[in-house]
């Protein structure tokens, strides 16, 4: 069973998550909070699977609950899938940067919801396809040389890395860079297993951002 804590300061987006996600055979919820501060709290106490949190919450906001349950420095963070009204560049690109699993909005729909739930669970993530590209462009043409520096993989690309990169990078799933590239699906996924290793990524979200931020998108 993947186990869920709910963050949001709506009672009524608690209780329709928590409808949507407990008729799932394989999800539990097992809590729901009206704050950040009880989100950490509670997090830290029942170590669910994965948490959803809502960004404009009192007491403390989901960004920077995200952070200090799953930021870069946290040594065993907790999976967080941000789920939000807000369709703002800055959001997403800061949730992604404290290390969200996922970004969805909450106009996404319960079969997009579960499946960033799964996502999250077996450690890659989902963003919502009308913010992905976007997004990820935002990324684009800010990078500094002392950043594409720090950006460098640690063994080169091979040529059919980058072209499985690019497709991720334009927001296309693992199935439709399989048939867009006439590869398996499995092919596909231990390209982008090798491609996390050679530039440090956690998922395809960051992968895609590596390849935004790098100048891959240019070649």
């Amino acid at each position: 069973m993947i186990r869920v804590l709910i963050a949001d300061d709506q009672e009524m987006v608690r209780a329709g998550f928590r409808m949507i996600l407990d008729s799932e055979d394989d999800i539990e919820v097992v809590g729901d909070v009206g704050d950040g501060r009880q989100a950490l709290r509670l997090a830290h106490e029942l170590r669910p699977d994965v948490c959803l949190m809502d960004i404009r919450m009192p007491g403390l906001d989901g960004l920077e609950a995200t952070r200090r349950l799953a930021g870069p420095e946290v040594e065993d963070p907790v999976r967080v899938v941000v789920v939000t009204t807000f369709d703002l560049d800055e959001y997403v690109a800061t949730a992604l940067a404290n290390g969200a699993s996922g970004f969805l909005l909450k106009d996404a729909g319960p079969a997009l919801l579960v499946e960033a739930v799964q996502a999250a669970h077996r450690g890659d993530a989902l963003v919502s396809p009308q913010i992905t590209v976007r997004l990820l462009r935002h990324f684009h043409g800010g990078s500094s040389r002392a950043l594409r520096e720090r950006d460098r993989p640690s063994e080169e690309l091979t040529a059919r890395e980058r072209d499985v990169v690019r497709e991720v990078a334009r927001g296309l799933t693992n199935t439709e860079v399989s048939s867009r590239l006439y590869m398996s699906l499995s092919t596909v996924k231990s390209h982008l297993a090798s491609v996390q290793g050679k530039v440090g990524a956690r998922n395809r979200v960051e992968i895609a951002a590596w390849a935004w931020r790098t100048g891959l998108m240019d070649d």
